[in-house]
């Protein structure tokens, strides 16, 4: 994957540029300190992933992103959290909160490839379950995550909520096993849009806080490093 580096801070691009050359599958293709002459490289170019700071000078990453006719898959780099749910909305494929470890990095890069390689629609890549209007079929990879309540439950996605009379065990028994984990008695988690664990909570990419059952900590952290 041919990569692009755009970010005002020196610092920020040999951290990236190291981290790019001991990754296997990864080449640095370029390195720019301002939106306007990466604007016109990647116009010429073909680009696989693109490195994008958010607060720079003139142009800030956002903005820049929006203004791509034919964006690459981005991972914003940033300090600054409260641009994630932004970032979201644009399909990013990660948020790196700096400074992030080579760890880290790893797990981003991971949600690239993963990305870049086109699932075939199966029973393991969908969930279909009935509702009032008939038979409800969402992709489970659009799926955030899912909330017991009771006799009902709760399926979230980035663009709606969806209310169903069913129960957790149940739908957890539908979904695939490789893309969910359940984090508490009345959540289960899409692994894909965990930002990151702090105590006792999953803090999602859009900011969502997610509860971590005790019972459940230590199979979850399991999944979540394999």
């Amino acid at each position: 994957m041919k990569c692009v580096i755009v970010d005002d801070e020196p610092l920020a691009h040999q951290v990236l540029e190291h981290y790019i050359a001991q990754t296997p599958g990864l080449q640095h293709a370029a390195s720019f300190r301002n939106a306007f002459d990466a604007f016109e490289y990647l116009g010429k170019n073909n680009i696989d992933l693109l490195f994008l700071d958010i607060e720079m000078p003139l142009v800030n990453g956002i903005n820049f992103l929006k203004a791509l006719p034919n964006p690459p898959k981005t991972i914003f780099t940033t300090a600054y959290k409260q641009y994630a749910y932004e970032g979201f909305e644009l399909d990013a494929v990660d948020y790196l909160l700096k400074p992030f470890a080579y760890e880290r990095f790893v797990k981003a890069i991971q949600k690239a490839k993963t990305d870049a390689e086109p699932a075939p629609e199966s029973s393991a890549s969908t969930l279909t379950i009935k509702d009032k209007q008939g038979l409800l079929v969402l992709k489970q990879q659009e799926i955030m995550y899912v909330e017991g309540c009771r006799d009902y439950v709760k399926i979230i996605t980035a663009q709606q909520t969806h209310i169903i009379y069913h129960t957790l065990k149940g739908i957890l028994e539908k979904l695939n096993p490789e893309i969910f984990v359940q984090s508490h008695r009345s959540y289960i988690v899409n692994k894909a849009f965990i930002n990151r664990i702090v105590q006792d909570n999953i803090i999602l990419q859009n900011q969502s806080f997610i509860p971590v059952g005790q019972l459940y900590k230590k199979g979850l952290l399991q999944q979540i490093n394999g």
